[in-house]
């Protein structure tokens, strides 16, 4: 018998994998149920509704996303929140971070497919929109601005453009790439490149980062 806990899990996957293909509207919790094999009422009995599911979807990213900075001992708040932590970032904090988060909404199943929702959803309503800009837009332009900014980088949000927007096109590329290993390798050797020249500006500049 399948735990509950389980049996919860399966759920969000398999509905998070409907969005990311049908597009969030288009799915029932019908059509969730079907997937799944089981009956309406049986999902009812884990979420109340499909806005439950996405809302469980919402609350899991942004725990996820906190999890990720602090596993780079970069800040999960805005620089007014968290200023003392976001002195405590360094460059090669960043850089390493940006390789994670590259792999992270490429390879990771949950991450990826709720990537892909957002890019599929973003134009159909302003709270998908506001959400595609949270995680995938102006969100990390201007943390990556802050974090720049912070470490004493010149003209913190056209550097945080250079650093951010090849990823950007590289999660496109590795969608529709037969050789995704290849996407990872440009992702690195770009961050790479990044490392070296934006300690080479703070150098120049008299910070050190």
């Amino acid at each position: 018998m399948e735990a509950m806990g389980d049996t919860k899990e399966r759920i969000l996957l398999t509905a998070l994998r409907l969005f990311a293909r049908d597009g969030y509207e288009a799915v029932s919790v019908s059509g969730i149920a079907g997937e799944l094999g089981v009956t309406k009422g049986a999902l009812y009995r884990h979420y109340r509704s499909k806005r439950d599911i996405f809302e469980s979807i919402l609350a899991r990213m942004e725990r996820r996303d906190a999890e990720q900075a602090d596993a780079h001992d970069l800040p999960e708040g805005t620089r007014e929140e968290t200023e003392d932590a976001y002195r405590g970032a360094t460059l090669d904090d960043m850089v390493d971070f940006g390789k994670t988060m590259f792999r992270y909404w490429t390879e990771d199943e949950f991450a990826s497919q709720f990537r892909k929702m957002l890019t599929l959803e973003q134009f159909r309503g302003a709270e998908m929109g506001a959400l595609y800009q949270q995680y995938l837009g102006s969100g990390p332009l201007g943390y990556m601005t802050d974090l720049l900014a912070t470490a004493g980088v010149p003209q913190p949000r056209r550097e945080a453009a250079r650093f951010y927007a090849p990823m950007f096109l590289l999660c496109s590329v590795y969608d529709g790439a037969e050789d995704r290993a290849a996407a990872l390798s440009l992702a690195d050797e770009l961050l790479e490149d990044e490392r070296a020249r934006l300690k080479a500006i703070t150098q120049k500049s008299g910070n050190e980062g």
